[in-house]
């Protein structure tokens, strides 16, 4: 049988081989701060209308819920930046960088899977479970414990490799292997991402408020959208990649070698008119194996509508919703 060293080391070289741009190894151990800290900013209501967030919050905390005896989480990265641009034209709405191509679910999803068939054919018998942002397990968290990155004040795990622009991924083991050390916080004094946000939903460094963030309102809230947020929005239709096209860690990005992230050319710069009136078969067309989806065209019409009437009522955001000013 393989030691836990080698065993570790094959995991971590299967990864790579795979295409994940990290991996890391953490003791599958309670998350304690994180579960208070969890606690807490769902007693203040930022999860707005994601009360699936308040569920299953023992398994969130003890991965050992969902796997009895785990011993280990292996935490997985891939790289999904490419080098685009978008243009800054008032009829174009804005889609977030991870959705100009195919849906990220699918394709890490098939490559965890050979990771864990590699694992079980080592070792026989071992119980796995692996999540791509599916379960009650904390990506962000397990993936600061495993080295990766560390939790940015904008709340997305930063990696000194790629920047933010990664998507995350872990596998539950019942076997020990070899662990990596937490990575430091690299943030400093900077509050680029928090100065940034065009309608303040970074409260505090490290604390969202999803009720005010675009892409929660463009993308996970179901809800027609506040008119006073409206004037704030700046073209994003489909999430909103502000707080990290502005952090300084992101002139570290790489292009990612995943070609089923490219982006589709009608879905970097799309008419807003386009969106507005979108028909349904067209929708399914535009954009089949796409993020986009979960937001259906109801969603994608709904936010284009928010854009073009955040236009039409301008002004000052901070003197519409003085909570922002605040924050």
């Amino acid at each position: 049988m393989t030691s836990n060293h080698t065993l570790t080391r094959t995991i971590k070289a299967k990864a790579f081989e795979l295409g994940f741009s990290n991996v890391g190894v953490a003791r599958a151990e309670t998350l304690e701060a994180e579960g208070v800290r969890l606690q807490q900013w769902l007693s203040r209501g930022y999860h707005g209308t994601m009360e699936w967030m308040q569920k299953n919050l023992e398994k969130r905390n003890d991965l050992r819920q969902i796997v009895p005896n785990a011993l280990s989480v292996v935490s997985l990265a891939l790289n999904y930046y490419t080098p685009v641009e978008r243009l800054e034209n008032p009829e174009t709405g804005k889609i977030s960088r991870y959705a100009w191509g195919d849906d990220y679910h699918i394709v890490m999803t098939s490559r965890i899977q050979q990771l864990v068939d590699c694992i079980t054919s080592e070792r026989p018998g071992v119980h796995a479970r692996f999540y791509v942002d599916t379960g009650p397990v904390m990506d962000k968290a397990w993936a600061v414990r495993g080295g990766i990155g560390w939790l940015g004040k904008h709340t997305n795990v930063i990696t000194k490799e790629h920047g933010s622009w990664v998507f995350l991924g872990e596998i539950i083991l019942d076997l020990e292997l070899e662990y990596d050390e937490p990575m430091a916080d690299f943030c400093g004094t900077c509050t680029a991402c928090i100065q940034a946000c065009p309608t303040g939903a970074i409260v505090e460094p490290y604390v969202l408020d999803s009720t005010k963030c675009i892409s929660y309102l463009t993308i996970e809230h179901k809800g027609p959208i506040p008119d006073v947020l409206k004037p704030g929005f700046e073209n994003w239709v489909y999430g909103c990649d502000i707080c990290q096209d502005v952090c300084p860690w992101n002139r570290f990005q790489q292009p990612t070698r995943e070609h089923a992230f490219f982006p589709r050319n009608e879905n970097v710069n799309p008419q807003l008119n386009e969106l507005v009136s979108i028909p349904a078969e067209e929708f399914t067309r535009r954009f089949k194996k796409s993020p986009i989806k979960r937001t259906k065209r109801e969603g994608i019409v709904r936010n284009a509508k928010a854009v073009q009437e955040g236009k039409t009522r301008g002004g000052n955001l901070e003197s519409q919703y003085p909570l922002l000013s605040e924050s």
